[in-house]
Parts: structure tokens; sequence; C-alpha cells
């Protein structure tokens, strides 16, 4: 097994649109023949658009895109430059009298950062899918969906630390397998062969342990609404089935609960797609387990490549 660039797993195509000043922004994965593709969405407070479609039994076999967007709610309205992207290249489900590009996506919480009023839209949808179609290199930390994003907020913003969107890809014979990962948690994030905590609860350069607080107040409120979240997608040329798909994007989750903790809250929105161009024969549980390893190596990446901003030192200003 090598490690390799996620620009070079197959059949996908990577962009991002970045507001710096509003701390905020959105990243888009393409893939132009169709990739069949699952779900799972965890946590109590999520936010996503069309996952209902790719439930076992539904129709839709294949989407065409997935994105990742900071923005709250406001966020999802990404999908609209997408697909109308997507339309300009005549990319989409085939419906006789068009084609209807199909766009899944989640989004994190990121508004109480840089400007709460600038969020992502159509335009900056339109602008990362471009970025994606001309093959811009991916850049993690500050950038894309991870712009705004923070971890560590148990104490809210002035002890938290800042998140960011991450990459991992590892190639073994014809099979490859990637992740990108947008960490907005509420909980802190741990190297799990080390347990050298990498971005988290803090006070004034010191760790904190959200775990162990929490513990210290049981009664205490830990509803921040909607101000987290974690959410990725593993891509593949793995075949596989629709409800394959989804199984894996469940125990792809292991590699969020594996260095984040606590991960899965009622203030996390965790969600997880699977998309795969559908070419490599492997077996399945091969292919859970790269799954995991590779979401846990994104979110590694995600905070490592984080700089200070918005008032969040970075792993770099702490370790």
């Amino acid at each position: 097994m090598r490690t390799i660039n996620i620009s070079e797993l197959k059949g996908f195509k990577i962009g991002q649109s970045t507001d710096i000043e509003a701390g905020t922004g959105c990243t888009v994965i393409l893939s132009e023949g169709g990739a069949v593709a699952g779900v799972d969405v965890r946590g109590g407070a999520p936010g996503t658009r069309e996952t209902d479609l790719l439930k076992s039994e539904n129709l839709v076999e294949k989407i065409h895109s997935v994105f990742l967007s900071g923005g709250s709610a406001y966020g999802l309205n990404v999908a609209g430059g997408i697909m109308k992207f997507l339309e300009e290249k005549q990319v989409g489900f085939d419906v006789g009298v068009a084609k209807v590009p199909i766009v899944p996506g989640a989004i994190l919480f990121d508004l109480t950062v840089g400007r709460a009023d600038k969020r992502p839209g159509a335009h900056m949808g339109y602008q990362a899918a471009e970025q994606a179609w001309g093959g811009e290199p991916f850049q993690s930390g500050n950038a894309g969906a991870g712009t705004g994003a923070s971890v560590g907020k148990l104490l809210g913003n002035t002890h938290a630390m800042k998140g960011g969107i991450g990459a991992f890809a590892v190639e073994i014979g014809e099979l490859q397998v990637g992740a990108i990962v947008a960490v907005n948690a509420f909980g802190d994030v741990i190297d799990s062969k080390t347990g050298e905590k990498l971005a988290g609860l803090q006070s004034e350069g010191q760790w904190l342990d959200t775990e162990h607080q929490m513990l210290n107040q049981l009664e205490a409120k830990t509803n921040r609404f909607s101000g987290n979240t974690t959410i990725g997608a593993v891509l593949t040329n793995a075949k596989w089935e629709k409800s394959q798909a989804n199984k894996i994007a469940s125990i792809a989750h292991d590699g969020l609960a594996r260095c984040i903790r606590p991960s899965h809250t009622f203030v996390d929105g965790d969600t997880i797609f699977t998309l795969s161009t559908d070419e490599v024969a492997v077996d399945l549980n091969v292919m859970a387990s790269l799954s995991a390893y590779v979401v846990e190596h994104a979110v590694k990446d995600a905070v490592v490549s984080a700089s200070s901003a918005y008032g969040l030192l970075a792993y770099n200003e702490i370790k």
C-alpha cells in the first residue's frame, strides 16, 4: 500500500471556493461518469441535501457530485451552482427531456467566525465546480468547507481551536481509496496511535480535555445549536452496489470515532458520503477497513494543515 495525492484518484475532480474575509467556503467533488454512492448521517444536528435518494431502495443508482459547505443551512444553496455547471457540461441523470445532475451534500456551521451575513451560495458552488473541472490542486487546512471550521467548543470559541479540511488517499495495485473531510467538531482531535492531542479544547495554549470537562459539568447545557459537525466523503474505484456503499459509509464513521473525542454527539451532524466509479473488484471487508483508515488520516491532515485565524489557535501554534 502506498500513499498517493488525493488528486491522483481516477474518475473524480475536486474543487474549492474560499472566502477568507467571511470565514467560509465550499468543496465540490465531481464524477462526470457518475458514481455509485451511499451516505451515513450521524449526530443530532445534521444539515444535508438529497440524502434520501441514496437510500438503498430508491431509484437513482449514481450521483454526479457531492458538496461539503460552510454557511449552516444557507450553504445548501451551493447545489444550484453545481447543477448549473454540470448542466452546461451535459452531465446528469437522463430523463429524456433533460439531463438532471444528482448533487447531494452536507453543511457545517461556521457563522460565528468571519462574517455571518456572507455564506456560500450558488455562485461559490459554480466556482468550485469550475475549479474542479479545470484540475485545480486541492488545498488542505483553511480552504473550501474548512475555511471557518473550528474544534473543541464545549466552552465556546474563546477556548476552541482552528479546524479545517483535509485529504488522504492510498493505492493498492489497481484499487484506490481516498477521503476528504471538513473537521468542525464539538470534541477534540487526537492522534489515535500516539495519544497526542492535535486540536481541541484549550485555555491560553494549555490543553484541556472535552470528555473530562463534560464529566465535571453533568448538568451544564452543551447545546451550541448546529455549531459543529464533521462532514466528508470516501472516494474509490472499488466495485460495489448501492446498498454496500451505504454500509461502507456507516463503517467509515469508525475513522471519526478513532480520532475525534467525543464524536457523533447531539450537537454534531457528522455525515460521510461514499462514492465509487465501480471498477475494481475488492473484498468489502478490506474496503471497509480502508475507508475508516483514510477518513481518520484525512481528519488529522485537516487540523495539522490549518493555520491560526479568526482568533482561533491552530495546531502549529500550540503543539
